[in-house]
């Protein structure tokens, strides 16, 4: 896996656990399960920072996201 799945991955994970921090927190449960979801994509996310050379940047997001999805379909 390179960088850019990796970095893709982490972000996807993040945005998919933000629903689930709101559920349990609206039903008065502590979010366990999603706590442990964010702190996975936070380390994916800075695994993928740190071993590309020169990081990456915010304006690059988007061409990644194509890159790795039409490396999908």
């Amino acid at each position: 896996m390179t960088s850019e799945f990796i970095l893709v991955f982490g972000i996807v994970i993040g945005i998919l656990t933000v629903p689930s921090m709101f559920r349990a927190a609206i039903d008065g449960n502590p979010p366990r399960v999603a706590a442990l979801a964010i702190v996975v994509a936070g380390g994916m996310i800075v695994y993928a920072v740190y071993n590309t050379p020169g990081g990456f940047s915010v304006n690059e997001l988007p061409e990644i996201f194509t890159r790795v999805v039409k490396s999908f379909l």
